[in-house]
């Protein structure tokens, strides 16, 4: 939903968590991997994707019709951000009917289409469950509203306080803020009560505390089980519980944030609270229920911007699961251009040793909240990124356009469509957009980069487009896209599936890793995180060989495929990556 990176809790140095060189990373045998555990997930944002009708809005019928590129690019599954029925305050992540196509992206029939050719395809269908909130134009809201059973207590509802000057007034319960700016709390004349709203005013929080609208949910979940979907992507989860008593939260200290910015707080009471961890494997159990019927895996990942703590709780427990995995926003989190190989390492350790030894790792690099790659790291370092994402132990995920290096694109305030970022006005909504990384696909050198038909598009089309488009780096000898498909074709080897990882710094600005099984070659990466030029020594790396050949490397990287090459002396450029096999 929301990023939400500038204030997470460390539960340790860095430097302390990288104290072991090598991760004990622990996995099944290579014959009891699912299907979610080796494929690449790649996010679909549905208005930016491909328009079919010429409206400039993505639609269903545009995804289907570009399947074809998932399969080129070895994509196992795709994630579709919100396809239900909305008034898109907060473009579709605000849902008025959660069991409806939103006509702006077709229609059920559309849906089933798209579901058909994917299974055809080979291609897994994963959709955005959003609990925390509907629309507040839903039937339930309005119900609730007018205290229509069983709708009275779908919400959030509480009595305000009289206002001190002015007793004939309402104040809120407390200072809680929302996310996108403002008090968490909306008053509703017609009820004569506040509402709680994490998110926009027009998104009102569920109340998780109802049995009968926990069940509701739970019911959305199996009306898309039922027609078909191999599973979701659920939203904003430490939203779902909020203490009962209402206390005030502390305020964070952060020197940047005014005081109607949701970072001038600290969320201890209304994120990651105990009850939130079993919603979600409540949650688990309906998915699971369908694996019990027919043996085939519905996967289910979590949104957790969280310390790494709370993040890791939403693993649940063997016992009792909760989510196949929460994201890993390491690499979103606390890395960008300014990291050092260090950096890169020790986070990547962080992660591995602190989830449970039975958990499946993952890794997020980009997504329509954040900065796109190119942009954070720079154009240069886009290989390097995706080598990390793709050869580390675990899932990975990419966000639609990472796979071809696309860039943020400049919004202006006039320009601007993101909530969050009009709340912030004109000398602020810089620091919060989302709008530059949902910009339309760039699929070839056409009209609005082939992406809709109409020169007019619901957010301008990158001015990059005539150079960087899938079709040109499909075309070029070398490309962000070719690098891309051979990174994703290498997890197939076993030491990428179920392979040792041994991960180091050369240096401080350098990279390097092992991948590595006794039965097979091993999988070298080296990256350059830094702007000079670098000659590393990887033989300190387990199942390194006395000669080492090049599999792929950074398209603008003095070394070719195919070369070979001493591991004493592995050259890079700056912010240059290639990937080594063992002879």
């Amino acid at each position: 939903m929301l990023l939400e990176y500038h204030h997470f809790i460390m539960i340790a140095t860095p430097y302390l968590v990288a104290i072991l060189a090598v991760a004990a990373f622990t996995t099944a045998a290579e014959d009891t991997l699912d299907w979610w555990q080796t494929t690449v997930f790649y996010q679909i944002y549905p208005r930016s994707f491909k328009d079919s009708d010429g409206d400039g809005v993505g639609d269903l019928k545009g995804i289907t019709s570009k399947m074809e590129h998932l399969k080129d690019a070895g994509i196992g599954a795709a994630w579709l951000s919100p396809i239900f029925k909305s008034p898109m305050v907060d473009f579709g992540y605000d849902i008025a009917d959660f069991k409806a196509i939103e006509p702006l992206f077709g229609t059920i029939d559309d849906f089933k289409e798209l579901k058909e050719k994917m299974t055809n395809l080979g291609i897994k269908l994963i959709l955005d469950f959003v609990p925390n909130h509907s629309s507040n134009l839903s039937e339930w809201f309005q119900n609730s509203v007018k205290k229509i059973d069983p709708y009275t207590d779908y919400y959030v509802w509480v009595d305000g306080k009289p206002n001190a000057d002015d007793p004939s007034k309402m104040d809120p319960p407390n200072n809680w803020l929302s996310n996108f700016g403002g008090s968490a709390w909306e008053w509703n004349e017609e009820r004569g009560q506040f509402y709680l709203h994490q998110f926009a005013a027009g998104q009102p929080d569920l109340n998780y505390r109802n049995p009968v609208l926990v069940e509701e949910m739970k019911n959305v979940l199996r009306y898309w089980l039922d027609i078909g979907v191999d599973g979701f992507r659920v939203d904003a989860v430490p939203y779902l519980f909020e203490r009962e008593d209402l206390p005030d939260e502390p305020k964070s200290g952060d020197p940047n944030a005014k005081p109607n910015e949701e970072k001038y707080l600290l969320h201890i009471y209304t994120q990651n609270q105990p009850e939130t961890f079993d919603m979600i494997s409540q949650f688990r159990a309906v998915v699971d229920e369908y694996k019990a019927r027919d043996g085939h895996t519905r996967v289910m990942m979590v949104e957790a911007y969280a310390n790494l703590t709370e993040t890791m709780k939403y693993y649940g427990t063997p016992e009792k699961p909760g989510a196949h995995f929460p994201f890993n926003f390491q690499f979103i989190s606390y890395l960008n251009n300014a990291s050092t190989g260090q950096d890169v390492r020790d986070y990547v350790l962080q992660w591995e040793q602190n989830k449970p030894s039975w958990a499946w790792s993952n890794w997020v690099v980009g997504n329509h909240d954040n900065h796109r790659v190119a942009s954070r790291f720079g154009p240069q370092l886009t290989d390097g990124i995706n080598m990390l994402i793709q050869l580390l132990p675990g899932s990975a995920v990419t966000y639609n356009g990472e796979e071809i290096g696309m860039e943020d694109t400049f919004i202006s305030w006039e320009q601007s469509k993101d909530p969050i970022a009009l709340n912030a006005g004109p000398d602020r909504y810089t620091l919060f957009t989302r709008d530059p990384e949902r910009t339309p696909f760039q699929w070839d050198d056409s009209t609005s980069a082939g992406f809709s038909q109409s020169e007019t598009t619901w957010l301008p089309v990158n001015s990059n487009y005539k150079t960087l488009n899938l079709e040109n780096e499909r075309e070029a000898t070398e490309s962000h896209y070719k690098v891309y498909q051979k990174l994703v074709k290498l997890r197939n080897l076993n030491a990428i599936q179920t392979g040792a990882l041994d991960i180091q710094a050369a240096g401080s600005n350098v990279v390097i890793l092992s991948r590595y099984l006794s039965s097979e070659p091993s999988v070298i990466v080296a990256v350059n995180m830094g702007s000079d030029s670098e000659t590393v020594d990887v033989t300190s790396l387990k199942g390194v060989s006395e000669t080492l050949e090049v599999y792929t490397v950074s398209i603008e990287s003095d070394l070719n495929e195919g070369d070979k090459v001493d591991p004493k002396a592995v050259r890079l450029g700056p912010k240059d990556g290639v990937v080594l096999l063992t002879a």
